[in-house]
């Protein structure tokens, strides 16, 4: 098995040919700093109707009960901006994220393939693929895995590339060497918070209220 930078190298190199544009990784533990934050956003009922958000509380601050034995959160951002605009004014508008075929199908099938890969020209590794589908705090480890900062819109904001991206991982029981995070870049600009049509943004940011 090849040591875990020639790893990471290949993984990257693999990732950005299956048509992921950012790759970071993360070493598995429990978010304790998230863990009163998530809490008191529940109990406020900021999660509007998404019940679900407060299903699996552990799991979700910790990524070793979703995959035992876990070592790595693999971080990949795939672009959702799409090429045109929609062409029929009268037409029903559409969040951007959601033009052509579901997501989640699709970057399943790349990160299934990737995890191929790994076993194949690296060794063998356990782990599972996620993508919007399980308690997985994606931001949260997108920023721990040096891909951005969790804005004031409170999305994942990428230096140099923003937030039109998807966010999927793998969760593998290989050691690579973790990314540094970044820090917070947003400063006192609060275009998001003006610019949101319902309001949803905290005054302060960094909160949303989905409710």
């Amino acid at each position: 098995m090849p040591g875990k930078y020639k790893s990471a190298a290949m993984i990257r190199e693999e990732a950005r040919r299956l048509g992921f544009e950012w790759v970071g990784f993360a070493r598995v533990r429990k978010l304790e700093e998230e863990e009163d934050r998530l809490q008191d956003w529940l109990n406020r009922g900021l999660n509007g109707k998404m019940a679900y958000m407060a299903n699996h509380f552990e799991m979700r601050l910790d990524p070793g009960k979703l995959v035992p034995g876990a070592k790595t959160v693999v971080v990949l951002m795939h672009n959702y901006f799409p090429k045109e605009k929609q062409k029929d004014p009268e037409a029903p508008r559409l969040a951007r994220y959601a033009f052509g075929e579901d997501y989640h199908f699709v970057l399943k099938k790349k990160l299934k393939s990737l995890l191929r890969f790994i076993n194949d020209e690296i060794g063998e590794v356990h782990g599972r693929c996620f993508t919007d589908s399980a308690p997985v705090m994606e931001r949260q480890w997108g920023a721990l895995a040096g891909l951005g900062w969790t804005g004031r819109n409170t999305l994942l904001i990428h230096p140099r590339a923003g937030s039109y991206y998807f966010l999927a991982e793998l969760i593998i029981d290989l050691e690579l060497p973790a990314d540094e995070p970044i820090r917070d870049h947003c400063g006192t600009c609060r275009r998001c918070i003006d610019a949101c049509p319902t309001g949803a943004i905290a005054e302060s940011g960094y909160l949303l209220d989905a409710s």
